[in-house]
């Protein structure tokens, strides 16, 4: 386009200013801080979680209730690894008769007791029992008939044994029943016997203000027989209660899992050729087997199970992929064994326990990374909701203390540690905290919403009020969330998530409709249909679905490419003022195809239609003024990340020069087109200005500047070179 045909075109001369927006379509929420927040969320949902199932092997056979096999007791012998501290607790028990070892499920407390009472007995010429349902009327202690453990059905055994199919041979610590009564119903064990040692699990949801004295009274009992007993205490409030008084628990610290592979590994190839041993090892020590894991660490019963698929691949048994396969699942069998539990329990304020822990969990699915505090509250609402799903006649309160800082973290397999927010121009350092596996987060936001349905109620309307939160640190990671689930029902979601957000008056919650069903779109199967759905809306008269569209097409999927989304953003301009779609097109344009949408708008600029020749000048006066950290999107763009800070526009030329000479076109139209020049002098006067301070950004706009004053092999016109001059003057 000549300038001539510019500055002459009559019915443009007559038009209204153009002018830049002040703000986007947010009014400055949701713009600092939303790339990194974006990328997190990304990172961290955007793994392949696994089958959902995995029945392929049976279950590990349970350990009967009653006395432990004799070889049960020397393959123990041979296999366990001694846990921190263990010579303090066998003082212990030896000296009291009973130890709680509070833990979490999985870390091998079953393993570390057995072989305490296994050592204590021994000296003792008794043997070792595991106590399933409860210790039997024939204790000799007519006072604790009775004992309570809560209502339920009978405690269940701990698996173990031999012969496990996947080779484990590990005593598995899963989720265990509620007990109706320590005196009721035990198998194979008649009487309390002298130098005997006992393994009980208490049922997770024992009353904290009960537990101590319930152990007082086993403890005498125990003392008053010369037997030994070691009680398994799940992480909760009941541990917590312990662990302060210090009388009869310590806290379980699990051993190395490494160790505890490799003695596996010995055990089980021990009697085979001495190559298949370093074989297992050598495959577990691959970069593909740590990826499909997805575990920082496994715990004990995970480190033994693991040592089974290891023997098994090593033997020939199990292919490449079948072990790959199972290790993916491990994750998703934690996030299942978590909600099973939960599951367990009763009515409030009874269950509100678990599901603190459950929110806790889901919680950190949505916040993996960002700072603790926003977690934290995020945890606490959603706890509020399913407790009021729960039981709607029960409102529930915050406790205002933690008993053990951290605690709560532990029994979610997370920790924390230094982190940073970014706010846009500035970074702050923030408590983050992380699940100890980058694919524990998937499989519990999964799990929850695809095996709980009648959890999705309140989570669908906590996501939908986190999106109403103007701190992109949290909205964002809730709409990639929402976006996330929808994919997994669609039909669910957009009617719970996506269409209450989309028609409200909050503009933050209609950008995370748009952000919501733009990543739902990553779905193959569902992109068609949230293609349709914004197609309707941008032809629609609802003025808040219209932009919605616009804003879902900024992101460049939901259409199916750049080039389907620029069109669908040049139709809806016709409808709109451009504020929304210009700031989409910008969008685009800082994503991965800048030339892509340089030629779309230069070929806007030649339309007759004037909505498309606005759309064209605003984006590009956009590019001039806007902070390229404020446009983030939703796929990796790693060439434009060291130009963050920087207008777009000078990010643009400094990592795709080849966009020059259309930026400049675009440019030279906007100074010498009537409707748009004043605001174009701004803009490349802050556009000047703010590059000087910088001397990167300055050697990039001086080689770029140049070019603003001719037309290909033409010199620019006496118009167009007044209107140059003039911003030089106005520095």
């Amino acid at each position: 386009m000549s300038a001539s045909e510019d500055v002459d075109a009559p019915a443009e001369s007559r038009g209204r200013r153009l002018d830049i927006p002040k703000s986007g379509p947010l009014d400055g929420a949701g713009q600092p801080g939303g790339a990194r927040t974006a990328r997190e969320a990304r990172a961290h949902l955007h793994i392949a979680v696994g089958p959902a199932r995995l029945c392929a092997e049976p279950a590990p056979y349970p350990l009967p209730e009653g006395p432990v096999a004799r070889e049960e007791l020397d393959r123990l012998r041979r296999l366990y690894r001694t846990v921190p501290g263990y010579a303090a607790m066998r003082d212990h028990l030896r000296r009291t008769g009973l130890l709680a070892l509070c833990g979490e499920p999985g870390t091998g407390r079953a393993w570390t007791g057995l072989a305490l009472l296994a050592e204590l007995s021994e000296l003792a010429g008794g043997g070792v029992s595991r106590l399933g349902s409860g210790i039997s009327h024939g204790l000799g202690s007519p006072h604790l008939s009775g004992l309570p453990l809560g209502s339920g059905p009978p405690l269940s055994g701990i698996p173990y044994g031999p012969g496990i199919p996947d080779g484990s041979g590990t005593p598995h610590e899963t989720g265990i029943p509620h007990g109706s009564g320590i005196l009721h119903g035990a198998s194979g064990v008649e009487k309390t016997e002298r130098g005997h040692g006992y393994l009980l699990e208490l049922p997770a949801d024992q009353p904290d203000f009960a537990i101590e004295p319930l152990l007082d009274r086993l403890r005498a009992h125990f003392a008053g027989h010369e037997a030994f007993c070691v009680v398994l205490v799940a992480g909760g409030p009941a541990a917590d209660r312990l662990l302060r008084g210090r009388r009869h628990a310590v806290p379980y610290e699990p051993p190395a899992a490494a160790d505890v592979l490799d003695r596996h590994l010995t055990e089980l190839l021990a009697v085979r050729p001495t190559g298949l041993l370093e074989t297992a090892r050598a495959t577990a020590r691959r970069p593909e087997l740590a990826e499909a894991l997805g575990l920082d660490e496994p715990r004990p019963g995970e480190a033994a199970r693991l040592a089974g698929l290891l023997a098994a691949h090593a033997e020939g048994r199990l292919s490449e992929e079948r072990l790959l396969e199972h290790c993916r699942s491990f994750a998703p069998d934690q996030a299942r064994a978590w909600f099973l539990e939960a599951g367990r329990r009763g009515t409030l304020p009874a269950a509100l326990p678990a599901l603190r822990a459950a929110a806790l969990r889901i919680a950190l699915a949505v916040f993996n990374g960002s700072a603790h505090s926003l977690m934290a509250e995020a945890a606490e609402l959603l706890a509020w909701e399913l407790a009021v799903t729960l039981d709607p006649q029960y409102a529930p309160g915050r406790p205002l203390f933690a008993a053990r800082p951290g605690a709560s973290l532990a029994t979610a397999r997370a920790v924390h540690g230094d982190g940073v927010e970014d706010l846009g121009d500035a970074s702050v350092p923030v408590r983050a905290v992380w699940f100890e596996g980058r694919r524990l987060a998937p499989a519990v936001l999964h799990e929850s919403w695809d095996a709980h349905h009648n959890l999705r109620g309140p989570m669908a309307r906590w996501l939908r009020g986190l999106c109403d939160d103007p701190r992109p640190q949290v909205w964002v990671r809730a709409a990639v969330a929402a976006g996330a689930l929808c994919a997994r029902d669609y039909l669910y979601g957009l009617v719970e998530l996506a269409l209450p957000l989309a028609r409200t008056d909050s503009p933050v919650q209609r950008m995370a409709a748009a952000t919501a069903l733009a990543e739902a779109s990553r779905a193959p199967g569902v992109r068609p249909a949230v293609n349709g759905l914004l197609r309707d809306w941008a032809r629609g008269d609802d003025e808040r679905e219209r932009e919605t569209a616009a804003l879902a097409h900024g992101y460049g999927l939901a259409a199916g490419s750049i080039v389907a989304s620029l069109e669908e953003l040049g139709r809806i301009a016709c409808a709109d003022d451009g504020r929304s779609t210009s700031y989409s097109v910008l969008r685009l344009l800082a994503g991965t195809e800048p030339e892509t949408v340089l030629t779309a708008l230069t070929r806007w600029l030649r339309d007759t239609r004037r909505p498309r020749r606005d759309l064209a000048l605003l984006t590009v006066l956009r590019a001039v003024t806007t902070r390229t950290s404020h446009l983030w999107g939703l796929c990796e763009v790693p060439e434009l990340e060291p130009y963050a800070a920087w207008p777009l526009a000078t990010a643009v030329l400094a990592a795709h020069p080849g966009c020059a000479p259309r930026l400049a076109e675009l440019l030279r139209a906007a100074l010498t087109w009537a409707r748009s020049a004043g605001a174009a002098e701004d803009a490349l006067v802050g556009w000047i200005r703010r590059a000087a301070g910088d001397e990167r950004q300055l050697t990039v706009l001086c080689g770029f500047l140049p070019r603003l004053a001719q037309d290909g092999d033409e010199p620019l016109d006496a118009a167009a070179a007044t209107r140059i001059r003039e911003v030089l003057e106005a520095l």
